[in-house]
């Protein structure tokens, strides 16, 4: 009998790999991509955070359970990771981080404090006082127009805005592209640690309304760190392969940057700042039948 798989915590990973065309099965024993001439290759699936299967991909009910148990994200995408059709959920197993992270969300003060926490860690300096949320938000949208503006005066990279149609995939110019490809790549990292940590994507504080708000509220922390300067130094390169190149570029920077170490720590950082404590269960409340054996993994890793 094969021993009981333990997932790894997110900060000992890779951080992502970009599967295509091919059949993602279990096959003696290991997870592997089958091409359509039968060649195998092996994903090391519990050493990542996320896995992106692109059009072509066909996957097993064997490899799904797999990556279940390992703790692994698996995303269903579009051309160039950019479009998000289906998300697999080996976290969110802490009931109690759910409360907490939907109890922050509804106390609009705690949530305000949540907000500019965020925008503290994102700018380097705390927000102006007495600002709303809607306040905050529109202060950091001119922030941010400014500083695409920056990096592609920085890299000559033309620059007449942020404009894309995600429907329409080279409807964009190629410094959008790249920008896009990038920020897909930063996403899928961010659900992945999201998941690990207990909490829920769709629950978010600066964005609301989508099943990816707090993604986007924790990638909105890193992304002018990380992937949106790659981004423009690509698409200055002007290379035959803009996705692939951005990709590269990505995962590069999460390892030098050791972004895998700092998610989880600064998601509870941001959370602790709206001042609520984790909920206890109420007394009447049927506790599990039997404890959980401890295991490496993240507070959200299913056992």
């Amino acid at each position: 009998m094969l021993p009981r798989l333990s997932p790894l915590a997110l900060k000992e990973r890779a951080s992502m790999v970009f599967l295509e065309k091919g059949n993602l099965d279990v096959l003696d024993g290991s997870f592997v991509l089958v091409d359509a001439t039968g060649v195998r290759t092996h994903i090391p699936v519990g050493g990542v955070a996320c896995i992106m299967l692109e059009p072509g991909i066909r996957v097993s009910h064997a490899a799904v359970a797999l990556a279940a148990r390992a703790g692994t994200l698996l995303t269903w995408v579009g051309e160039a990771g950019v479009r998000l059709y289906a998300s697999g959920q080996p976290g969110g197993a802490r009931s109690d981080k759910l409360l907490y992270q939907a109890s922050l969300a509804l106390d609009e003060a705690a949530r305000a404090k949540v907000v500019r926490r965020m925008f503290a860690v994102r700018f380097g300096e705390e927000p102006p006082s007495r600002r709303s949320v809607d306040q905050l938000r529109g202060i950091e949208g001119t922030r941010v127009r400014e500083m695409y503006k920056l990096l592609a005066k920085q890299y000559r990279v033309p620059w007449s805005g942020r404009k894309y149609d995600h429907r329409e995939w080279e409807s964009g110019d190629l410094p959008n592209r790249c920008l896009s490809a990038a920020t897909a790549c930063l996403h899928g990292l961010c659900e992945a640690a999201i998941l690990a940590a207990g909490y829920a994507p769709a629950i978010g504080f600066l964005h609301t309304g989508k099943p990816r708000s707090f993604v986007y509220d924790i990638a909105d922390l890193y992304k002018f760190d990380t992937v949106v300067p790659e981004a423009f130094r690509v698409a200055a390169q002007q290379p035959a392969e803009p996705e692939r190149a951005v990709r590269l570029a990505c995962r590069d920077r999460f390892r030098e940057s050791k972004l895998l170490k700092r998610i989880i720590p600064e998601i509870e950082e941001v959370l602790a700042a709206g001042g609520l404590s984790l909920p206890q269960a109420p007394t009447e409340a049927v506790g599990p039948a039997f404890e959980d054996e401890e295991g490496l993994g993240d507070d959200g890793h299913r056992c």
